[in-house]
């Protein structure tokens, strides 16, 4: 892991068609990363698990698709090799009865994995969206789910880990415990907390609900006074666009006035 002196040119965060809230090939991912100057691009689409119970999940690729993800991502990484590092990666919560199947995927195919935690303990089983939480209860348990998930050594970064403030109506001794918990056991292991741009374009209407959305500025000024690594995410869903560009330099300035170290390569 390296920290960044200047705009990182780099993006580890960035979705396919499978999982059916997204848009374009992974080829013209690529293709626009170079025009944009990116010099790695990861590729982290929502992980299917192997459910047992049939279930289909409508937010996430199909376990059958998997092996073509795979597939499609490693030739281009060898296509585009010298041009661009693409990355294989996976977007995935922290759901203890798969991390077994998990990190023997991850053993065999992944570059790196990243915890995008929006359902507790499994999702096929109608349990709670972690970005719908609305009490201490539920906030401390996506705490607890996201910390245990570091302790497991899968994962290389956090994506949107405030994501538990979309809905939370204020910032209380609650919230903050949560955020300080998250960033000391990001600190203490070392692992990137995600400053999520989607959250800039897609979830501001969460505020004029009465939620906190994310980027949340109570998050990150708490990440800040601990000291934990950061590192800022497209998480991309139609294409690598100049508009990630301009909103990951605006991400950068504000990071680093608040005195965050900004990773700038995961070096996986």
């Amino acid at each position: 892991m390296k920290f960044a002196t200047s705009l990182p040119k780099v993006n580890y965060h960035s979705h396919t068609v499978r999982c059916q809230h997204a848009s374009g090939t992974e080829e013209e991912y690529v293709l626009q990363a170079i025009d944009l100057g990116l010099e790695t691009l990861g590729f982290s689409d929502h992980t299917p698990w192997p459910y047992t119970n049939g279930y289909v999940s409508d937010m996430r690729m199909r376990i059958d698709q998997l092996e073509g993800y795979l597939d499609t991502v490693k030739a281009l990484k060898e296509k585009y090799a010298g041009r661009i590092n693409v990355r294989l990666g996976l977007e995935c919560e922290s759901f203890p009865a798969y991390m077994g199947w998990l990190a023997d995927l991850k053993a065999e195919h992944l570059d790196f994995i990243i915890m995008g935690n929006h359902f507790d303990t499994d999702d096929s089983q109608g349990v709670r969206y972690f970005g719908r939480a609305k009490t201490p209860v539920e906030i401390r348990r996506y705490a607890d789910s996201v910390i245990a998930g570091m302790k497991t050594g899968l994962y290389n970064y956090v994506a949107h880990p405030d994501l538990f403030g979309r809905l939370y109506e204020k910032v209380d001794a609650d919230y903050i415990a949560v955020c300080r918990d998250i960033c000391a056991a990001a600190k203490q292991l070392n692992i990137p907390v995600e400053y999520n741009l989607l959250g800039l374009d897609v979830h501001a209407h969460d505020r004029a609900r009465g939620g906190q959305g994310y980027p949340c500025e109570a998050f990150w000024e708490v990440a800040a006074e601990i000291g934990c690594p950061a590192i800022i995410g497209f998480d991309a869903h139609h294409g690598i666009r100049p508009a990630h560009i301009e909103a990951e330099k605006k991400a950068f300035d504000y990071l680093t006035g608040l005195g965050l170290k900004i990773v700038g390569d995961l070096e996986v």
